[in-house]
């Protein structure tokens, strides 16, 4: 394995982990698991979230053969520097960690109640035929997982810094830390459930992921243009 492979890998593993651990995808899957099949919550989130990861370094590997490879270091340099300030100003804002927790079960509350008649069904038909393979495979639990994941993330800084790491690191390394970060993220929030979401201090995820994202700031600005 190369050395820039490794340091895309370390690079993406760190900044996913800082950047997911106590958002609200990690939330929402965290209550969802208690709702539902941990099985079918978890294969959705992270199916959701392998599929972003690797759109995202699709586009950053791309960005270099469309505009310049000096223009995309200058963009992820700032990249870094601004979701770092960005990180910096959540973790000190005036906002408990239970708001965004109240926020999220709130919303999905609402989903849930929508969806309870055509689940209850669901479990009815289930007792009197046995559904084939796919049908319980995507089954409306793990496609509900799926999207809330997937939209949740859309357009979110991760997924942006996503695109700028890729575009200055080796985006394999960064493919590889970014799915193993969101794995052991997204397992940890399935089987800890929303006991763990509550106790996870949001504030200092924060903190230590705007420091991360300015020491990769710093980097990328004194590291030279491939």
């Amino acid at each position: 394995m190369t050395l820039s492979i490794v340091q895309g890998f370390t690079k993406s593993l760190a900044m996913t982990i800082l950047s997911e651990i106590g958002d609200k995808t990690f939330i929402a899957a965290a209550i969802l698991a208690m709702r539902h099949p941990r099985r079918l919550v978890l294969t959705g989130c992270l199916s959701a979230l392998i599929v972003m990861t690797i759109l995202s370094v699709v586009v950053g590997w791309a960005a270099p053969n469309l505009i310049s490879r000096k223009l995309t270091h200058h963009v992820a340099t700032f990249l870094f520097f601004g979701f770092g300030l960005w990180s910096l100003w959540d973790a000190f804002k005036d906002e408990g960690d239970a708001g965004e927790l109240a926020e999220v079960e709130k919303q999905l509350d609402a989903d849930f109640k929508g969806t309870a008649a055509t689940d209850n069904k669901d479990h009815d038909e289930k007792k009197k035929t046995m559904r084939p393979f796919l049908a319980q495979f995507f089954s409306p639990i793990l496609l509900q997982a799926f999207s809330i994941t997937f939209f949740g993330e859309w357009g979110d800084k991760s997924q942006i810094a996503t695109i700028g790491l890729a575009a200055d690191e080796n985006p394999f390394g960064v493919v590889l830390g970014g799915i193993l970060g969101q794995t052991l993220c997204t397992t940890a929030a399935v089987m800890g459930g929303k006991s763990l979401a509550s106790q996870i201090s949001e504030k200092m995820v924060a903190l230590f992921g705007g420091v991360l994202f300015i020491i990769f700031g710093i980097q990328s600005f004194l590291s030279p243009v491939n």
